[in-house]
C-alpha cells in the first residue's frame, strides 16, 4: 500500500483521525510521518539516531521488496485485517479525479512502469557478455576448441542443458563462455543458439542489501521471470557453487533449491563454473542439484597449447605496455613459469608473468614514460587551442600563439622519440627479475638453461663431493638420461645411495638438490625411522575415507604437487616397514601415484634418492683403498639390501652407489673445504684467516680410521679450531684481532693471532 499523502513510498504508519462525524483511514510513509510531526515517529527515530538518509534507503528497500504489486491502488495487497480497516482508502483515493481521467492516468503510469521495469533484474545483477563481445571489449579466444564445442553441443539439447565447467583456478573456465559468447555473436553457432544473450551473475550485487526477509528470494524470483520473460537468456554462474547456502537463513531457502524447479523444467539455461575441490564439496552432495548439470572436464593445457594462446593475445599486451614480445620470449615465458610457479595453473600463470614482465620493461624505460607524458600534453594543447579557436570574436592571440609554439615543440619532441619507443624489447632479465620478485629465486640461476647447469653438474659436485669420484659420476650419468628423455615415458632419475656414516651421502643428496633446483628450499625429506609401522603409508599419500585426517593432503603427495621439481630423499631406507616402501614401486615406474584424494601427483620432474648404511657396519676386509677392497665393499653392501628390498624395489632404481671409505688425501681436501666455511664469518669481524697443509695433514690424520668418517674430522675442527678462535676474539676484545694463521706442529694445532 502506498502512502496516502506522497503515492509513492510505502505506508507503514497506519493511523485513524475523526472529520466532523466521518473517519478518516490513512496509511503514511516514514518520511512524510515525520514531516507531518507525528510524535510517536519523531520520538522513536531520535532514540534509533534514523537520519533522513536511513529513511530514504529504508524505503527504497521496502518497495523493492514488495516488486510490482505495490502499485497506485494496491489495496487488495494488504493482509485481510488491514483490508478490513483501510477497505475503503481505494475508494478515496478515486473520489479526487473523475473515473475516465484517473483511468486513463494508470493505464499510461502501468505502460511506462513496465517499460522501465523490463529486465529490472537481469540489468541490475547481470552483465552482457555477447553484447560486450558485439561491441569487441571482451578478448578473442585461442584453443579450448573442444571444450567450446562440447558445451555448445550441450546447450544445444532438449532438456538437461547446463553445461558445468570444472576446472583447477586459471586453467581458462570463464574464458571458454566468454569464447562461447564470441560465437554468438559472430554468428557461429547452431541455429536454435543464434538469438542466444549470455549474462554473467554477479551474485556478489544479489545478496549484498538483502537485510528483509524474503528480500532475496524476492530477488532470485524476479530474475527467474526476468529470463522466463526474454526467453533468449543463457545464465553463466562464476563460482556456481556460491549458489549452495546462498541468502540462506532461518526457515528460507537457499538460491540453489529455488533454481532447482527452474532448471528441471527448463525454464531457465544455465552455465555453471567451478573448481573440483568446491563441486566435490557443494554440488556432488546435493544430488538434485548435480544431476540438473552437465560437467565438463577442463583440464590444465599443456606448454604447447598454452604458447599457442600466449602467441594470440601477446598484441594485447604490446598494445598495453607499448613494449615488444618476440615469439621466443613467448615460449620462454611459458617454460619459466611452468617450472618457477608451483602452487598455479597454466596458463594463467603464464598471462601473469607476460603481464609484469612487460610492465617491469616499460618502467626501467625512462624515454617510454616521458613519452606517455608529452602525449598527454599534446592532446591537452589541441583541446585548448579547439576551444580558444571555436570563439573567432573574443580570440586571445598571444594565448593562442604560445599553444601553437608549445604544439610545435611537443611534436618535435615526441618526434625524438618514437624511435627509442618503437625500439622497446621484453627480455629473459625481465623475466628473470619477476621470478626473483615472486619466488626469492636469484635472477643469473634462473637465466641459465637446464641443459647448461647439467653439463657443468659434475665439475660442481666433484668440487663440493671429496673422495666420491665414481659415485657422482654415476649420479650425473643417471640425471643427464632422465632430463634428455630418451624414451616415452616420464619416470624420475632414482638412486640408493650405500655405505658408511660420514662419507658423504647425504651431502651429495643437498649439493645435488642446490645445483639442479633453483628454488629456495628444494630438498624434501623424509626419516624413514618415522615409517616403522604398517599404517604410516598414509602420512605419505594421505588418510584413506572415513578416517582421521582424510580432509588433510599427504605428506609426499603435497609437498611434491607444491614443489614439482625438487630432490626427494628417503634417509635409512632399511627401517621403513615394507609395505611403506610399496608406494615407491608405482612412483619409481610410472612417474606418479594417486593421493587419498583422488588427486594424480606427478613425479617426472624430481629425483628420487634413498640412502642406506646397509652392509656397512661389519668393516673386516673392507678397511683399504685398492681395487679388491673396493669391490668386496660394494659386494657386501649388495648383499644387505636385497636382503633389506624386494627384488622389484631394486629393478626399478636406476643407480645403486656404493660409497667407499675416505682416504687420507680426500679427508685432508675435506678439512680444507671445512676451514674455508670459516672465513666469511670472520671476514664479517674484519678479521682475515689463513691456514697452512701442516695443518690439513694434522687434522686428517687424527681424524682418519675412526667410525664417522667427515663427521670425527667437524668435531676435531670444533674442539682444537673453532672453540680457540672464539676464546682468542672474546679475550682480545679490546684490541681486535684482525689476522688469524693456523698451523701444527708433531703435537697440537697452532693458531697464532695478530
Amino acid at each position: 500500500m502506498l502512502c496516502s499523502r506522497c503515492k509513492k513510498r510505502m505506508a507503514v504508519v497506519f493511523m485513524s483521525r475523526m472529520e466532523g462525524n466521518e473517519t478518516v483511514n490513512e496509511g503514511l510513509c516514514l518520511k512524510c510521518a515525520k514531516e507531518l510531526g507525528i510524535p510517536q515517529v519523531s520520538s522513536m527515530m531520535d532514540s534509533m539516531g534514523i537520519t533522513d538518509d536511513d529513511i530514504e534507503e529504508m524505503s527504497n528497500q521496502l518497495m523493492e521488496l514488495g516488486g510490482d504489486d505495490f502499485e497506485m491502488g494496491g489495496a487488495d495487497t494488504m493482509p485481510p485485517f488491514l483490508q478490513n480497516i483501510f477497505g475503503g482508502m481505494g475508494d478515496l483515493s478515486k473520489k479526487s479525479e473523475s473515473p475516465e481521467k484517473d483511468s486513463n492516468t494508470k493505464e499510461k503510469k502501468r505502460e511506462k512502469g513496465k517499460e522501465q521495469k523490463k529486465n529490472k533484474f537481469l540489468d541490475s545483477y547481470c552483465i552482457n557478455l555477447t553484447e560486450k563481445a558485439r561491441s569487441g571489449n571482451l578478448d578473442r579466444i585461442i584453443g579450448r576448441d573442444t571444450e567450446i564445442a562440447r558445451a555448445v553441443q550441450i546447450l544445444n539439447r532438449r532438456v538437461k542443458n547446463n553445461p558445468c565447467l570444472i576446472g583447477e583456478p586459471g586453467v581458462g573456465k570463464t574464458a571458454i563462455v566468454e569464447g562461447i559468447a564470441l560465437k554468438i555473436a559472430a554468428g557461429q553457432v547452431p541455429f536454435r543458439l543464434q538469438d542466444k544473450e549470455i549474462y554473467l551473475l554477479d551474485m556478489t550485487s544479489l545478496v549484498s542489501g538483502t537485510q528483509f526477509r524474503g528480500q532475496f528470494e524476492s530477488r532470485i524470483k524476479g530474475l527467474i521471470d526476468d529470463i522466463k520473460s526474454a526467453k533468449n537468456v543463457i545464465l553463466f554462474i562464476d563460482e556456481v557453487h556460491t549458489l549452495v547456502g546462498a541468502g540462506s537463513a532461518e526457515g528460507s531457502m537457499d538460491a540453489a533449491n529455488i533454481l532447482k524447479p527452474s532448471l528441471s523444467r527448463g525454464d531457465i539455461q544455465v552455465i555453471g563454473a567451478t573448481t573440483f575441490d568446491e563441486y566435490r564439496k557443494h554440488i556432488e552432495k546435493d544430488s538434485a542439484l548435480e544431476r540438473r548439470f552437465q560437467p565438463i572436464t577442463v583440464n590444465e593445457p599443456t606448454i604447447a597449447e598454452t604458447t599457442d594462446v600466449l602467441l594470440g593475445v601477446k598484441n594485447y599486451y604490446e598494445a598495453f605496455h607499448k613494449v615488444n614480445i618476440s615469439d621466443s620470449i613467448v615460449r620462454l615465458s611459458v617454460k619459466l613459469s611452468e617450472r618457477y610457479i608451483i602452487d598455479r595453473f597454466l596458463p594463467d600463470k603464464a598471462i601473469d608473468l607476460l603481464d609484469e614482465a612487460c610492465s617491469h620493461a616499460a618502467l626501467r624505460s625512462k624515454e617510454l614514460a616521458s613519452y606517455e607524458k608529452l602525449n598527454q600534453q599534446l592532446k591537452e594543447m589541441m583541446t585548448a587551442e579547439e576551444q580558444l579557436e571555436s570563439d573567432p570574436e573574443n580570440v586571445d592571440y598571444e594565448k593562442l600563439a604560445e599553444i601553437k609554439s608549445g604544439l610545435i615543440q611537443t611534436k618535435e619532441e615526441l618526434k625524438k622519440l618514437e624511435p627509442i619507443v618503437a625500439n622497446i624489447q621484453l627480455t629473459k632479465e625481465d623475466l628473470a627479475k619477476v621470478i626473483e620478485m615472486w619466488t626469492g629465486i636469484p635472477a643469473a640461476k634462473i637465466e641459465q638453461s637446464e641443459y647448461g647447469k647439467i653439463s657443468e653438474l659434475e665439475t660442481h659436485l666433484k668440487a663440493k663431493v671429496i673422495g666420491q669420484d665414481e659415485a657422482v659420476s654415476l649420479v650425473v650419468a643417471a640425471v643427464k638420461r632422465s632430463r634428455v628423455q630418451l624414451n616415452k615415458r616420464k619416470r624420475p632419475a632414482s638412486f640408493i645411495f650405500v655405505g658408511p656414516t660420514g662419507v658423504g651421502k647425504t651431502e651429495l643428496v643437498k649439493c645435488l638438490a642446490e645445483e639442479l633446483f633453483e628454488t629456495t628450499d628444494p630438498l624434501i625429506r623424509f626419516d624413514m625411522s618415522e615409517f616403522m609401522e604398517k599404517h604410516a603409508v598414509s602420512r605419505l599419500v594421505g588418510a584413506p575415507p572415513g578416517y582421521v585426517g582424510y580432509e588433510e593432503a599427504g605428506q609426499l603427495t603435497e609437498r611434491v604437487r607444491r614443489k614439482p621439481y625438487s630432490v626427494v630423499l628417503f634417509d635409512e631406507i632399511e627401517k621403513a616397514h615394507p609395505d611403506v616402501m610399496n608406494i615407491l614401486l608405482q612412483i619409481l615406474d610410472e612417474g606418479k601415484v594417486t593421493d587419498a584424494q583422488g588427486r594424480t601427483v606427478s613425479f617426472q620432474n624430481t629425483v628420487i634418492v634413498m640412502t642406506s648404511n646397509a652392509g656397512s657396519s661389519d668393516k673386516s676386509n673392507i678397511v683399504g683403498f685398492n681395487k679388491q677392497a673396493g669391490e668386496m665393499a660394494k659386494e657386501k653392501a649388495m648383499r644387505a639390501l636385497q636382503e633389506i628390498l624386494r627384488p622389484e624395489l631394486l629393478g626399478r632404481v636406476d643407480e645403486i652407489v656404493v660409497f667407499s671409505s675416505l682416504s687420507q688425501e680426500s679427508m685432508q681436501k675435506i678439512a680444507g673445504l671445512m676451514l674455508d666455511e670459516m672465513k666469511e664469518p670472520l671476514k664479517e669481524q674484519n678479521i682475515d684467516m689463513s691456514y697452512d697443509e701442516k695443518a690439513l695433514n694434522y687434522l686428517a690424520q687424527h681424524a682418519d680410521g675412526g667410525k664417522f668418517g667427515a663427521r670425527e674430522l667437524r668435531k676435531i675442527i670444533r674442539k682444537k679450531v673453532e672453540d680457540r678462535v672464539a676464546n682468542m676474539i672474546v679475550d682480545h676484545y679490546d684490541s681486535p684481532i684482525t689476522m688469524l694463521g693456523i698451523t701444527a706442529d708433531e703435537n697440537d694445532i697452532q693458531i697464532i693471532a695478530k
